[in-house]
Formats: structure tokens, C-alpha cells, sequence
């Protein structure tokens, strides 16, 4: 495989967004099910939305005061995330899920990562983004998360990844080592180069994926 090919490939991407940016601390989370209530609640809104909320729980988040709460006073807490009624019964429900394991890591830890998303994926609010944000980010599964940037990057670059969720991360986990560390820096670099670079507005000057053939810089 030549240089030109092997960086139009997942592992060449990674290589070339790692060297620019440098390894990323992800996710932002104090305790493994902070992580769970941030996916969650992440949907359809922005990370600073999320912050707010989870602030509203003065320090006090935990499994244990989620399924204690009365679904009103949740969906007051969780009001900047947005769809907070809603949210509030997913986290409700994903909370049920945990609770399943008594809220113990080493014990979700030690069944396997298919019948886990298997189970999270027939929990009420949590889609395959969500389930792989928590089986990853909560638990260190190596199962590699899909959302709209990595979408983004696959158009634009572009990498024949397929369509749809279940088609672009089998894309990327076949294409790279089968690792948690891996998966996790990788999600966060595509991230933040879709904050600097990627927008929905491309801004070409100085990326790092412009001089391997970005159909978006070619474009310029």
C-alpha cells in the first residue's frame, strides 16, 4: 500500500489527526455513570447544554438518586439538555439497566460486549450511538462509536465506509486494532477536527487531511 492509499485508510487518518492534535483526554466525566447519564442526555443538543444539567445535580449524581427521584423532579433537573421529560424516562430507564448489575463496573465488565448492547439497545431512548458511547466511554469496551462528524468525515474525505450506522462502524472496526484505547482517541480526534477543521463549513487552511485528497479541499 502506498503512503497516498495507506492515509486515505482509517488507520492513516488516525495516524495523520493523532500528529496534529496530539492523544485527547475523552470523555468528560468524573464517574462511569456520569458518562452514562452525559449520553443520554447528549442527544439532540449540544455538550454545554449537558454540562448545565448535570451541574444541576449539585455534585450529588449518582445511579442510586436517579432511581430514587420522582420522574418530575429529574425532568426539572435535566431541563437545559432539552426534551427533559423525555430524557428523563431514558435516563430512568437506562438507570434500570444498570441497576441490573448493581451498579457495579466490574460486573457489567465481565459479560460479553454483544449481549451487553444487545440489552442496552432494547433499553427505552438509547439508540446504537448511545449504546457504544456508554459500552466505551463507561466500561472501556472496544466497540467504536458513530455519530453525525464521523459521518461527515467519510462524505468529505472521502472513505467508502458504506451507509448507515451499523455500515461505518464495521467499516472502522475492521480496519483497525480492536482496542478501547484506540477506538476512544480515535472518536475524540474525528471530534475535535470536525470542530477545527470539518464544520459544517469547511475551513481547509491547515488541515490536516487536506493534502491526502479531501474532496473538500479540492473543492477550494
Amino acid at each position: 500500500m502506498d503512503t497516498r492509499q495507506r492515509r486515505r485508510e482509517p488507520a492513516g487518518i488516525y495516524e495523520a489527526l493523532l500528529a496534529h492534535y496530539g492523544r485527547p483526554d475523552w470523555w468528560p466525566a468524573e464517574t462511569p455513570y456520569e458518562v452514562i447519564a452525559g449520553a443520554v442526555l447528549t442527544q439532540n443538543t449540544a455538550w454545554g447544554n449537558v454540562e448545565k444539567a448535570l451541574a444541576n445535580f449539585g455534585g450529588s449524581l449518582s445511579p442510586e438518586a436517579v432511581a430514587a427521584m420522582p420522574a418530575a423532579e429529574l425532568a426539572q433537573i435535566i431541563r437545559p439538555a432539552g426534551f427533559f421529560n423525555q430524557k428523563a424516562a431514558y435516563l430512568k430507564a437506562v438507570t434500570a439497566w444498570y441497576a441490573q448489575y448493581g451498579y457495579d463496573v466490574p460486573t457489567v465488565r465481565a459479560r460479553p460486549l454483544g449481549e451487553l448492547r444487545a440489552e442496552l439497545l432494547a433499553t427505552k431512548g438509547v439508540g446504537p450511538e448511545t449504546a457504544d458511547s456508554i459500552l466505551l466511554y463507561a466500561f472501556g469496551f472496544p466497540t467504536f462509536v458513530v455519530d453525525a462528524y464521523t459521518h461527515r468525515l467519510c462524505a468529505r474525505y472521502p472513505v467508502d465506509a458504506g451507509k448507515g450506522y451499523a455500515a461505518v462502524k464495521a467499516y472502522f472496526e475492521d480496519r483497525l486494532p480492536k482496542s478501547a484505547e484506540a477506538y476512544n482517541t480515535f472518536h475524540a480526534l474525528i471530534v475535535i477536527h470536525a470542530k477545527e477543521h470539518c464544520r459544517k463549513t469547511p475551513q481547509c487552511d491547515g488541515c490536516p487531511l487536506a493534502t491526502a485528497g479531501c474532496a473538500a479541499a479540492l473543492l477550494k
